[in-house]
């Protein structure tokens, strides 16, 4: 299986928008998708707290299932049952449940209220997912687990250590997920693991026999994959990435590198006949959307079409051959790819090529103009400087002398943001637009606006 990640934990695109990426999803050689809905979900009841403002409803849920399967494309839902809760503990009514008082990121998994709540959220998921045959229970970066007075008291009656109390607690949500939902096969991330010993592993209370893994971020994994045989682990699965790990703020999409990683799963991929009977399930292309809860956002989905594309190739063609690049360049409408440059030649005609090509210019050009205007123009520095502005006194000679380019470069600016926006809108939801221009358009584009306005 090809899974792509859809991250929602933020910038969820418009249902609108994946009517269009779906079948391009299924060109490119995807047979299913990961969504991490977070608080995209349409909870109900008890849990309504937890959802966004801009939250999928049901009926968008059922519209995403019924794109998918016109497309063959399998839905695998993913929630988070450990770590990364923090759109759920970061909420007064579940404060009590975290491991560490001061943070929300990670459950006391010793609180009765912890598996109950799990349980409901599970629940409420699963059941607007019936056709699908696969859930991800994520479980990654389970910090400060142990650090919390429970866990404290937990480990010393009973001479645990952290790698047994993460086990005991994925095997009661394994438990529940397999006696409530008979046949439904659970994926779970494997950092946590690497740090468990295969004593630990294999130990009857531990086994967690009916889970598959995910090796993640770690081309060097033959080691792991050696553990988890002898850990009695059947099936493997490995997460790749195609965006949102090169940086918490990336907003460019560097193509080689994602490329790179692609090719080092390929020679992992080849190592897994010798580790008979671990065999090879799926592949995850990860497309991270913030690295967590509070983080900003990194590229936009839109933006690392042209990576996905390549990276999705590569893995059906076992490289980026000749025919790989034909292809990504045909389903995308492109004339060529400079991977070195993270460039792509030709308008294309995939989903989302305006705001491609825009960002492209914000990322290259807006910040570099702005601060070329105001910082190399002498005029500007002679007699417009912060103290001319802040007493309002200037001699209009030599104002004008820089007035008309000023001007003109704000004005192009903003008529090009205007048309950005309108483009995001399409796709987006007003708070993901609002934190797009905020963190990648403002702080240069305020500069300029606000010389503009003293300078009038």
């Amino acid at each position: 299986m090809r899974l792509v990640h859809l991250d929602l934990k933020g910038a969820a695109p418009r249902v609108s928008y994946l009517e269009q990426v779906f079948p391009l999803l299924s060109q490119l050689g995807a047979n299913g998708i990961l969504i991490e809905y977070e608080d995209m979900f349409p909870f109900k009841g008890e849990l309504e707290i937890l959802r966004s403002p801009y939250a999928y409803s049901e009926e968008d849920i059922e519209r995403i299932q019924q794109l998918a399967e016109q497309h063959k494309l399998e839905v695998v839902p993913l929630v988070q049952t450990f770590g990364h809760v923090e759109f759920i503990l970061k909420h007064e009514k579940y404060q009590h449940l975290r491991e560490v008082e001061r943070f929300p990121n990670s459950f006391n998994p010793h609180v009765p209220d912890t598996l109950a709540l799990l349980k409901s959220i599970l629940s409420q998921v699963v059941e607007k997912h019936r056709r699908s045959t696969w859930i991800h229970i994520g479980a990654d970066e389970v910090f400060h687990l142990g650090e919390g007075m429970d866990s404290k008291n937990w480990m010393s009656h009973n001479k645990g250590d952290v790698g047994t109390m993460y086990l005991k607690h994925i095997k009661e949500v394994l438990g529940f997920l397999t006696a409530q939902y008979w046949g439904l096969r659970v994926l779970m991330w494997d950092d946590m693991l690497r740090k468990i010993s295969v004593g630990a592993l294999r130990a009857p209370r531990s086994r967690l026999g009916t889970v598959a893994l995910v090796a993640r971020a770690c081309p060097a994994a033959v080691p792991f994959l050696t553990k988890y045989v002898e850990s009695g682990f059947e099936a493997v699965w490995f997460a790749s990435a195609f965006k949102g790990t090169t940086g918490p703020a990336q907003a460019w999409t560097p193509l080689s590198y994602h490329l790179k990683n692609h090719l080092s799963w390929l020679k992992v991929m080849q190592a897994v006949p010798r580790l008979a009977p671990l065999r090879l399930q799926g592949v995850v292309l990860t497309g991270w959307q913030r690295y967590d809860h509070y983080s900003v956002l990194c590229e936009l989905l839109p933006v690392s079409i042209p990576s996905l594309a390549i990276c999705l190739q590569t893995l059906v063609n076992g490289g980026f051959t000749e025919e790989a690049k034909r292809k990504v360049l045909d389903v995308l409408g492109l004339e060529g790819v400079q991977l070195e440059q993270s460039t792509c030649e030709g308008r294309g005609a995939f989903p989302g090529v305006e705001i491609y090509h825009m960002v492209e210019q914000v990322n290259g050009h807006l910040k570099e103009s702005i601060l070329k205007a105001l910082e190399e123009e002498s005029a500007i520095k002679g007699w417009f400087s912060p103290y001319h502005r802040k007493h309002q006194f200037g001699n209009p000679r030599n104002m004008e002398s820089f007035g008309s380019k000023v001007l003109k470069l704000h004005e192009d600016w903003e008529s090009f943001v205007r048309d950005l926006r309108a483009q995001l809108e399409r796709i987006y939801f007003p708070d993901t637009v609002e934190e797009w221009m905020e963190e990648n358009v403002n702080p240069y584009l305020d500069q300029l606006r606000d010389l503009v306005r003293d300078y009038r």
